[in-house]
């Protein structure tokens, strides 16, 4: 019996990285997995690792058309919902003197628009007892050169899960946000110009002082505690999973 046997689980932005490990460690233990992605195939591709304990779901967050279906998709299957991994977003490099007004609103919309209506689509399909698990970043507590509409975006995120968790105590629903360090996935990579990949991997291991990036599975470890009754007394917390890099 795994720590999840027999509930329903959503996670969003699940075809890779922290989302795949987080939708394939939550299968693992017992839950069937909603995963979503903007592109079919590699949403295809992340429900094939997986196998008969995943849906896949295409969809984009901030298309209102698309939660929609998402929640017809999960109200379909007839058991609710148990956990929500609000984790689709993303975000690019722009300084203060290069910021536009598109990029902070595309930037806002994804990561902040984008997990509010999500959350909030699927608080009718909440069983009680539910666990939502927010995605944070520890860029919402630094000053990092070049990030901040990514960083302030993630500052909201943090702001919303204290207050969604006062809102929702009442139902026994428990909100709380796993906040990673720099992790060695597809989408930090995609941040650095063609050819400096492994500069930028590098360069952000060595703010950590552990040493090293974390890994995907590392993330999915903690978003499972959150997910699961092992953090039953926990609601309106912040886990750092960053290999010591706001802690020391």
């Amino acid at each position: 019996m795994g720590q999840l046997s027999g509930k329903t689980a959503l996670v969003t932005g699940g075809t890779s990285g922290i989302g795949l490990a987080s939708a394939q460690r939550l299968a693992a233990e017992g839950a069937h997995v909603f995963l979503t992605g903007r592109n079919k195939a590699g949403v295809d591709e992340a429900v094939a690792t997986i196998g008969e304990s995943a849906t896949g779901v295409r969809g984009d967050i901030t298309d209102e058309r698309d939660l929609d279906a998402l929640a017809a998709a999960i109200r379909g299957r007839g058991n609710g919902l148990d956990v929500v991994f609000a984790n689709a977003g993303g975000g690019e490099f722009a300084t203060l003197a290069d910021e536009t007004r598109e990029h902070l609103a595309d930037t806002f919309n994804r990561n902040v628009g984008g997990t509010v209506f999500t959350v909030q689509k699927m608080l009718p399909l909440l069983n009680e007892g539910a666990s939502i698990v927010l995605a944070g970043s520890t860029s919402a507590s630094v000053g990092f050169p070049s990030f901040g509409a990514y960083a302030a975006s993630k500052a909201a995120i943090r702001s919303f899960g204290r207050t969604w968790a006062a809102e929702l105590v009442g139902r026994k629903i428990r909100v709380n946000t796993v906040i990673p360090g720099p992790v060695e996935t597809r989408g930090l990579k995609e941040l650095a110009p063609s050819g400096q990949e492994q500069a930028l991997l590098d360069g952000q291991a060595a703010t950590v002082p552990m040493g090293r990036l974390g890994q995907p599975s590392e993330i999915a470890a903690a978003v499972l505690f959150l997910a699961s009754d092992q953090s039953s007394f926990m609601t309106g917390a912040e886990i750092f999973v960053d290999g010591g890099a706001e802690q020391i």
